[in-house]
Parts: C-alpha cells; structure tokens; sequence
C-alpha cells in the first residue's frame, strides 16, 4: 500500500463521510487499518477529520465569505480540502499557516482539475489574512446564530438547549461537546482489580487514572490501537464510558438474579451486570438486529462471561414467556443521542428535531412492554444516552402514571459517588456533559410493588 500523509488521510475520510455517508469513526479506523500511518501522522489525521467534521457549519460559514461559488459547487476533494485547510487556520494554532495552505495547494494538484490549486491558494490566503476580522453574530441580539456558529451546533440543537437551560448553560453544553472525549475502560474485576490492570497498562506504556465515578474505570491514553493491547486480549477490560458503567451500579443486580437487558447489544452493560452478579445468575441480553448477538457472544468470551444468552427479540413483543419472570429488567432505550455528540464527531450533523416525537413513541412501547417482565418486588431501570426531558424525565413521569404498581426509588445508595445529587432521591439523575465531564445520560430506578 502506497504511503499517504495525514492530511490526504484525513481528505479520504472526509470524502467517505460526504459522499458514502459513512460514520466518521468507521471511516477513520477503515484508512488507518488500511494505510497504516506512524503514531504522529495517525494523531494528526484524526484530529483533522474530527476536527472538520465537528465543526463543519462554522468552517463553511467562513469560507462563503471568501468565494464566490457557493462551496456546493465545488467538487467534493476541493471542498473538503478547502475546509481542512481552514481548519488548521482557524483551530490548530500549531500549525504555521504556511504549511496549512502549501499542503492544500500540493493536495489541489493530485485531486483538483487544473487551476485549482490556484484558486485553493487564493482563498486560504485570504483567510489568513483576514482571520482576525472575522466577527460571529452578536450574542445580544442573536443568540441562537451565535452559539450555533461559534461553538458549531445545528440551530435547531441551540435553539432547544436555550429554552432548557439559558445561555450561559447553552454554551457550556456546546463547548463540552467540543472536547475530544477521553477513552475510558471498564476493568474486568472477574479477573482483575483496577490497580492491577493500571499495572498491567502501564508494563504496555499505557497512562491510566482512575475516574472520577465509577469504581471500575479507568482513563488511559499513550496507545496506538487497543485492540492490539495484551490488556484487552486476555479480557482484562471492556471500552465503555464513565457515565454507561453507572447504570449497571444503577440496576445493582444480587448474585443469583434473573435479569433482562432488553437492548442489549453490544453487551457492554450485560457484562457490567454479569460482574456486579460475580458471573452467578441468568442474564438475557436481547437486541432486534440478529447480527448484533455476534457482538454480545464475542464481548462475553474475551471477558470470560458465561452467565450471559444473546437473544434475538423486538423488546415491543415482550413479555411473551418472559411475564413476571426477572428480578432485574434494563431498558437501555434507542434515543436521540445528544449526551454523546462528543464522542461521535458527525452525530450533531445527521440528527433533526423531527425524530425525536417517534423515538419518544419507541421508548413508551418498549417500556410498557418490559414492565411485564418484572417480578412483583422486582426491579425495572430505565436509561438513555440523551439529554432531552420528553425521552428522560417525562418519559419515566408518563410510565409512572401508566403504571400505578411501580414506584419510583432512591437512588443515592446505588449512585453513592453522584452524592449530592438532588433528583437522585426522586428516582432519577440526569448527568450532563459540561456538568459533570462524562458522556450526557439519563437512569432511572422503579420498583414494582409486591402482591
């Protein structure tokens, strides 16, 4: 395979993303796998082509002041070098501006018809030149074209978050969201320790610290590829984010439960839960997709989980045989997503307002359905990986109200580290990005009451 640099890297994935609609993270670890860059030129490419893709409706509002031809016209090499170069200009306070636009030029000539180097030269010389004169709209007067251009966010995301939460809180969302979320790992404690696998990382040159909540987590950077990493070979850890690990301290299932994890792929919290269960009980994780069990079944065996069966079940359909019959049932729902949209570089660009309502509606018969399979006296959790209150709150308040034989439980025993937590009394804790630096989520706890 013939070497490239990080930036025609970075170009390619730009280029999958626009035209294939592939997922930037797919995209990316596709043309690493396949160009195999050095550590610098793999950090390099990938903070370009996230980079980019986060902040796409800000790099393109400022190169529409300095081109003609809408940047649609353009064909989609010359637009996205254009934007990367931009990009280096506009956030990468590194990079000489010089090398930014001579590397757009070199990249002009191998992609681009004649004169387009030319013409790439010209405008990115021109951003130079007048980067310091560039003004966003008054905050006063506009905030929603404000925070939206500056902090790079759809209209529709800021506009909503204004009405929720106010503008200065606005801005702190949208800044989180723009911070590279750490890589964060669940320790196998069916094989390990924490401490232990912090050794074990840092015998591989991995830097590990501990965070802040979960009591099985770890941050770690310094690595190339972590599935090339020993650690996560011989199962010592399961990648999963802070804020995903507390639902399973949520569920807190005893040794020797029934539980249902009803959207259950990949498995990352079905082998939570099989820890917290010390591998004694029955879990049945289920998901729609039958292909995605493959996941669960490789998750299970590389963390030498047995108590664990994949299922392939429409979580709508239930109880079926499954009435009355767990101790423990986990509704990990679909939602939106706007608590991760810093992890997922194109997510805040392929998400409308206009799903929502359905997912909403998918959430309600699925919880609906699940309540039957709860025990008298069982337990029922409820979680999402969102922010919004109809898909989180009101969604659990409706339930309740549905559902007159669940109540709602405090959660301050199982959440001791989220202590003092107002709403973790009431059943439920919304964690926020900018609040409380992990991935945005939403659990709620309900007891069914006994016969």
């Amino acid at each position: 395979m013939e070497a490239i640099g990080a930036r025609e890297l970075a170009l390619k994935v730009l280029k999958a993303v626009e035209v294939d609609g592939a997922y930037a993270n797919i995209a990316l670890n596709k043309h690493l796998e396949e160009y195999q860059p050095s550590k610098l030129d793999r950090a390099f490419a990938t903070e370009l082509a996230y980079g980019v893709i986060r902040t796409l409706n800000t790099i393109d509002w400022v190169l529409t002041r300095f081109i003609q031809k809408p940047l649609a016209a353009q064909s989609v090499w010359i637009r996205n070098i254009l934007r990367m170069g931009a990009y280096q200009l506009l956030y990468m306070d590194r990079v000489p501006p010089a090398a930014a636009c001579n590397e757009a030029v070199e990249l002009a000539k191998k992609y681009g018809t004649p004169g387009m180097a030319g013409f790439v030269n010209g405008v990115l010389r021109n951003v130079v030149r007048h980067r310091d004169e560039i003004t966003f709209p008054p905050l006063e007067t506009d905030p929603v074209s404000h925070i939206s251009l500056k902090y790079s966010h759809p209209t529709w995301m800021v506009e909503r978050w204004l009405h929720e939460f106010g503008v200065e809180e606005t801005i702190a969302l949208c800044r989180a969201n723009n911070v590279t979320a750490p890589n964060t790992v669940r320790t196998n404690t069916l094989r390990t320790s924490r401490e232990q696998l912090a050794a074990a990382l840092k015998e591989e040159g991995v830097v590990a610290r501990k965070t802040r909540y979960a009591p099985e987590g770890l941050e770690i950077r310094g690595f190339v590829s972590l599935r090339t990493l020993k650690a996560y070979q011989h199962g010592l850890f399961q990648v999963q984010d802070e804020s995903s690990m507390l639902i399973g301290h949520a569920v807190n299932p005893a040794s020797g439960s029934r539980v249902l994890d009803v959207c259950g792929a990949p498995g990352g919290k079905a082998t939570h839960l099989a820890q917290l269960m010390q591998d004694d009980g029955t879990i049945i994780a289920m998901d729609i997709h039958p292909h995605k069990l493959a996941l669960i079944e490789e998750n299970c065996r590389r963390l030498g989980v047995k108590s664990v069966q994949a299922v392939a079940f429409d979580a709508r359909e239930l109880p079926g045989t499954y009435t009355g019959w767990a101790d423990y049932t986990l509704v990990d729902a679909p939602c939106s997503g706007l608590g991760v949209l810093r992890r997922r570089a194109d997510a805040r660009w392929r998400k409308e307002a206009a799903q929502i309502p359905g997912l909403v509606k998918l959430q309600e018969a699925i919880l609906d359905a699940a309540a039957a399979t709860v025990r008298p006296g069982g337990v029922l959790v409820y979680s999402t990986c969102t922010i919004t209150r109809e898909e989180n709150r009101e969604q659990v308040e409706k339930f309740l109200h549905r559902h007159p034989d669940f109540s709602p439980e405090d959660l301050r025993p199982f959440l001791p580290a989220l202590v003092p937590e107002q709403e973790l009394a009431r059943g439920y804790i919304q964690v926020l990005p900018h609040t409380h630096g992990m991935d945005g989520f939403f659990v709620a706890r309900m007891r069914r009451r006994k016969m």
